[in-house]
Order: C-alpha cells, then sequence, then structure tokens
C-alpha cells in the first residue's frame, strides 16, 4: 500500500485567525518567543498496490477536493513505507 500525504496551508496574504487566536494564546500557558502561526490540515490518502501514477491522482484529488486553490496551496508528499 502507497500512503501520499497532502499538506494544505492557507497562502501567506492570506490572513490566519486560527492561527492568530492560538499566537494569541501562547504567552498565557507560558509559551513565549512565537513570532508567527499558521494552522492548516494533513490528509493522508492509502493507494492501493497497483495504483499508478500517485502523484499525478493525488495533485487531482488536491486540486479539485482538498484545497481551495484560490486562497489555499498543497504540497504533496509520498510517505515512507514502514519497515516490519
Amino acid at each position: 500500500m502507497a500512503r501520499v500525504v497532502v499538506d494544505v496551508m492557507l497562502k501567506p496574504e492570506i490572513l490566519d485567525p486560527q492561527g492568530e487566536a492560538v499566537l494569541g494564546a501562547l504567552p498565557r500557558i507560558g509559551v513565549n518567543g512565537v513570532s508567527s502561526v499558521r494552522i492548516g490540515r494533513r490528509v493522508e490518502l492509502d493507494f492501493d498496490d497497483d495504483a499508478t501514477d500517485l502523484e499525478r491522482q493525488t495533485r487531482i484529488i488536491a486540486d479539485k477536493l482538498l484545497a481551495n486553490p484560490v486562497i489555499e496551496d498543497f504540497h504533496i508528499s509520498v510517505a515512507a513505507e514502514d519497515a516490519a
């Protein structure tokens, strides 16, 4: 089985209110020195062993279903297989 990971993040020019809320809360829990927080999401896709052209298929999935290309960017990576 092949695992492909898609990380979706807001584009840098888009305000991130959730990230700002976390940034504002950090001093209240004793964490200082963090200058920026951006919140995103990670999606893991498991493909069958016989699936081909995983990156192309994943790019279609990410572009059409997982990310809003107007305000979000995505990065695709193939996860390393665990050694059993």
